[in-house]
């Protein structure tokens, strides 16, 4: 008779030997893909000076989401097929592709052309590391890598801006661009032998509808660019513009999200709506901020960038601590907590319009605010892998990055278009932008209870 091997012990923690050069690559992808999302705004309008484009400013950054639009939903469709190896490797690959064409660019036609690639490969990525957690990571450590994914957007969020300002300065606008790359291909380096003691996927068909999908993210990813567009524009044409575009996210988005979205059913429909809620309310409310405390209060741009950095640091604080409690007993007790947050911070920010206000209430209010995303971003997606079977982790991990970027860009248009009613804003217009995101907020709260879904009836 023979012994049967007892199966490996899980591993203990994130930089277990099994797991250290898989946490340490995706860590630094998730970096890369920040310091990029960030230092892009910083560079831009040096690049429309240099490359006389100024007419395509806007599609430089309308045109990368689009595409990430459409890659989230292909990454999906791919890693519940073939499981996330592919999808990561193109993923790196057209993002540096792009990065290396937007560097390289002679004209700002070829860059917004670059920015397209870079912008599809991010999405494929993006998906392919949350597939990856849900096949590499034990359930008991995820909420601990989505801490850390978070932690991982803060140096950028800190340095990203200044440091691609110094490389602008002092380097050119090309290195934003061309440096990344450099990292980007040891990062996925370090993720490939984890990747490959998954053992390869079974190939599989994919899904029925796979193709109708793939189109409705196109008509979702085109009104994305288009709601974009709208909402720099002013006066009648932003009106229109964002009207059309909403009208057909309206139209394409609830057919990339899960059945039941639009009624809040339980379980995942409701996670991926607490992340939209929870993304509009944060950006609406991120993006109104520093154009208040300067205009109001005569903070420097500098002051107020200090501001938004309290809630970058809380959102880590909140992502650190969600990962080290206790499992809550309900599911539903992390994400109320964070909606809670999130309400109380951006409405309280609000009060910044009043002059008796101290300052320091706004930014202990913005730091709650930064808590509570910390508190529901990592829950949310460990809710995500946990309500899914093991070939839909691709897809509706898809569909909560989905709800996340196209919640908050319909809410940062519609907030410029307030902004720009008026002939220049003022106490009233924020106050309705800030009640917006705090609505969001507090819709969140009172649907949290429905992530927890009832057990069948016998």
């Amino acid at each position: 008779m023979t012994a049967t091997a007892a199966p490996a012990a899980p591993p203990a923690h994130l930089y277990s030997p099994r797991l250290r050069a898989m946490t340490v690559g995706s860590v630094a992808l998730v970096s890369l893909l920040a310091f990029e999302a960030l230092a892009v705004g910083t560079a831009m309008p040096t690049v429309a000076r240099s490359l006389d484009g100024l007419g395509l400013y806007a599609l430089a950054f309308g045109g990368p989401f689009a595409a990430g639009v459409v890659a989230m939903v292909v990454s999906g469709i791919w890693c519940d097929a073939r499981g996330p190896r592919a999808p990561m490797w193109h993923g790196v690959a057209w993002f540096v592709a792009g990065l290396a064409v937007a560097g390289a660019a002679p004209t700002m036609g070829v860059l917004v052309a670059g920015r397209v690639v870079q912008g599809f490969g991010s999405g494929l990525l993006s998906v392919a590391l949350y597939v990856i957690v849900g096949q590499a990571y034990p359930e008991e450590l995820r909420r601990r890598v989505f801490a850390a994914f978070a932690a991982a957007w803060v140096v950028p969020s800190l340095v990203g801006p200044a440091l691609a300002g110094l490389i602008v300065e002092h380097l050119g606008w090309r290195w934003v661009f061309l440096a990344v790359p450099v990292v980007a291909v040891p990062a996925v380096l370090l993720v490939q032998p984890g990747l490959r003691a998954l053992g390869a996927a079974v190939p599989a068909r994919p899904p029925a509808g796979a193709l109708a999908r793939i189109g409705w993210a196109c008509g979702a990813g085109a009104s994305a660019a288009l709601l974009h567009h709208g909402g720099q524009q002013r006066g009648v044409s932003a009106a229109v513009l964002v009207a059309v575009a909403v009208a057909g996210l309206l139209v394409c988005a609830p057919r990339l999200l899960p059945a039941g979205f639009l009624r809040a059913a339980r379980g995942l429909p409701t996670v991926v709506g607490l992340r939209g809620l929870a993304s509009a309310a944060f950006a609406g409310a991120e993006v109104v901020l520093p154009l208040m405390l300067s205009r109001e209060r005569g903070f420097s741009p500098t002051a107020a960038g200090l501001v938004l950095t309290v809630g970058a640091v809380s959102w880590s604080i909140g992502s650190w601590l969600q990962g080290r409690v206790a499992t809550p007993r309900s599911t539903a007790t992390l994400p109320r907590a964070g909606l809670s947050c999130i309400t109380l911070g951006t409405a309280s920010v609000a009060l910044a319009v009043l002059p008796g206000v101290p300052v320091a209430l706004v930014v202990c209010a913005w730091a709650v605010a930064g808590l509570g995303m910390g508190l529901l971003y990592p829950s949310l997606s460990v809710l995500t892998l946990a309500l899914s079977a093991a070939d839909e982790q691709g897809r509706n991990s898809s569909a909560l990055q989905l709800g996340d970027s196209l919640a908050a860009a319909t809410v940062l248009a519609l907030t410029g278009a307030v902004l720009a009613a008026g002939s220049a804003p003022g106490p009233a217009s924020y106050a309705v932008t800030l009640a917006v995101a705090a609505g969001c907020g507090l819709v969140g709260v009172l649907l949290a209870g429905r992530v927890v879904v009832r057990p069948a009836a016998t």
